[in-house]
């Protein structure tokens, strides 16, 4: 069969809303900045003015031309070997869109698919589809489909009433002021050329998105949202890191072997649960100084962009300063926590280092009935009291900036131990941070609780445990351990999601 025909017949059997969708998915917002080739970069026009026309005629004809145009781009595209290219990027986006959407053309090339995996270096358990979408983008669906038309056209009456936003934006005009986003697909238009908009205009991203929040909460809750739905729960759903479907992120495990008992225990359970909690993972045992140059070398390669999170454990040796490798050197602690989120890959997105190792030889020991616990509060103030609003700093969008952004933001350390103290073991389980962690994050997740939740139980968990030392003294003491954060948003841990067991369902 002719492809003119082939194509024509595919982009008839897609739904106005999955072609609204395939759209957004594929004019991704934040392409890889690694690559190598094209210096070809998507124009304002190729991504807002198809959904800008869509939006004003009520006809999806451009967004039909652009998917076209995709289709052929990638049917006359070949395959270069070792160098990764913007069109590379691109068909894997398609690719994965189709396939998340259930559209997949029956005509496109999967062996083309297959060799750009193979130029980005992907493992078997890289291939799947869903590494590849974004999930920032999925967020942005599920926001979109929670509101109603009329909440859409809301937000868009509130994003024209900006004038030093959009002054000077020809696809504003072109939407025109009042919009009737009721037919079949042109809600999602709409808001995904609010989405796209901002995040052109450097308002929003992956991390920032209180530009978004504001224009929700201005929606009138009983007409904006779909049965089931409030406002607060759209808003909130803005406020965690995306990671949706599989998988959760990257998980390195770096283990020194030598000379600590139940190291192994330590790898299979980190191990066990990082797979439970939907993570690929990489093992390095015994790491040494140049072991750890290698793999953050590793990970600034492109594939890692996929990914959503990053965590690291580390499980060594230790002083209040530094870590020892399984050759005898040593390491800062705050050299190796500072190069890793510094990692252009992981950018605006959560990287979590379990550091687990002593930190000092001193012990919270215990002495009879000599010891209380002691609690502290402090007063919590409704921001949204008017008279405590009328207080506060006026800080206008003049004065915000989402662009430049310090290399330890979105970062968390979870430490096994306070400063200067000891980190307990068992002979044979290895530490007890570990075991309590992996413990505690199995038993929560199937409650979608957030990290920090679970650190927190950790803390009051572990400081519950009388610990002895090995040697002839056999003082009984307790561990504190406590995490610094550096997040911008919640980290929820998910729902089990082994690859084999993940059914899809497509969206409508």
């Amino acid at each position: 069969m002719d492809e003119v025909i082939q194509v024509t017949q595919w982009l008839s059997s897609i739904t106005p809303r999955k072609k609204a969708k395939l759209f957004f998915f594929t004019t991704h917002a934040d392409a890889p900045s690694p690559m190598v080739g094209s210096n070809d970069v998507d124009t304002h026009e190729e991504t807002q003015l198809p959904l800008a026309t869509t939006v004003a005629l009520h006809n999806f004809k451009n967004i039909d031309e652009f998917l076209k145009k995709k289709v052929n781009t990638f049917s006359c595209y070949n395959v270069i070997e070792n160098e990764i290219t913007k069109t590379d990027y691109e068909y894997l986006r398609f690719y994965s869109a189709c396939k998340y959407l259930d559209v997949v053309p029956p005509f496109l090339d999967l062996e083309k698919i297959s060799a750009i995996q193979n130029k980005f270096e992907m493992t078997d358990e890289e291939r799947d589809y869903r590494l590849l979408l974004d999930s920032a983008d999925l967020v942005l669906e599920k926001v979109c489909d929670s509101l109603k038309p009329a909440g859409v056209s809301q937000m868009w009456t509130a994003l024209r009433k900006d004038r030093n936003l959009i002054r000077g934006v020809k696809t504003i005009d072109i939407i025109g002021f009042f919009v009737d986003p009721n037919p079949t697909g042109i809600k999602e238009c709409l808001f995904f050329f609010i989405v796209r908009f901002l995040q052109k205009a450097d308002k929003i991203n992956r991390v920032n998105t209180n530009r978004l929040e504001r224009l929700i909460a201005q929606c009138d809750e009983s007409s904006s949202c779909e049965e089931g739905k409030t406002i607060d729960f759209i808003i909130d759903s803005l406020r965690f890191y995306p990671t949706e479907l599989y998988p959760f992120g990257f998980c390195l495990i770096m283990c020194v072997i030598e000379g600590r008992d139940g190291a192994m225990q330590e790898i299979e359970k980190t191990m066990e649960i990082s797979r439970h909690l939907g993570m690929i993972t990489h093992t390095e045992k015994n790491p040494t100084k140049e072991t750890i140059e290698l793999v953050k070398k590793e990970l600034m390669k492109p594939k890692y962009q996929f990914y959503s999170s990053f965590t690291c454990w580390f499980m060594s040796h230790g002083d209040s300063n530094s870590m020892v490798l399984a050759d005898g050197e040593t390491i800062e602690r705050e050299w190796f926590l500072t190069s890793f989120p510094d990692i252009s890959t992981f950018q605006l997105k959560p990287k979590v280092f379990f550091m687990v190792s002593c930190r000092g030889a001193n012990k919270f020991s215990l002495k009879g009935d000599e010891f209380e616990g002691q609690s502290a509060t402090c007063d919590y103030y409704d921001i949204g009291s008017a008279l405590i609003r009328n207080r506060m700093l006026d800080i206008t969008d003049s004065v915000r900036d989402i662009s430049y952004v310090q290399p330890m933001m979105d970062t968390l350390v979870a430490y096994s131990t306070i400063l200067d103290h000891l980190s307990g073991r068992a002979n044979t389980h290895g530490s007890i941070y570990v075991d309590r962690a992996c413990v505690l994050m199995s038993e929560n997740i199937s409650r979608v609780r957030s990290l920090t939740e679970i650190l927190e139980h950790l803390s009051q968990d572990l400081h519950e445990i009388l610990q002895e030392t090995m040697d002839e003294d056999r003082i009984v003491y307790k561990q504190a351990c406590h995490y610094d954060s550096f997040f911008r948003k919640t980290l929820k841990l998910p729902y089990t999601r082994h690859p084999k067991e993940d059914v899809h369902s497509a969206p409508q």
